[in-house]
């Protein structure tokens, strides 16, 4: 394993699995994008939709800091709890990982192009 990466492992009666953060935070960006009203991650000058998405994992629970731009006329508080579900049941579901908390950061509104 690079040691660029930082990986969440867990044990189990055959080995461990490693799972990589990068890969909690595609599964992230994933859920939050099939969320309506949402339009889009919000860019933190960096490549690539899982490079936008924070994780931290603090006594075997993950975190998850992603910031999101969406669309006019979706209502903030609604849309927010949108994504904290979406993701939070993405990556229990696909890890089995128990998640502590979502935090969403609305960073900016996309309006409908004129026309």
């Amino acid at each position: 394993m690079s040691d660029s990466k930082e990986y969440v492992s867990r044990s189990d009666e055959l080995g461990n699995i490693h799972i990589s953060e990068e890969v909690l935070a595609a599964i992230s960006a994933a859920a939050a994008l099939e969320v309506e009203g949402v339009g889009s991650l919000a860019s933190q000058g960096r490549k690539g939709l899982s490079r936008d998405i924070r994780v931290k994992l603090e006594e075997d629970k993950v975190q998850v800091d992603l910031s999101v731009l969406m669309t006019y006329g979706a209502t903030i508080p609604e849309m927010g709890r949108a994504v904290q579900d979406a993701v939070r049941n993405a990556i229990e579901s696909m890890t089995g990982l128990e998640v502590a908390a979502v935090n969403v950061n609305v960073g900016g509104i996309i309006f409908p192009a004129k026309g």
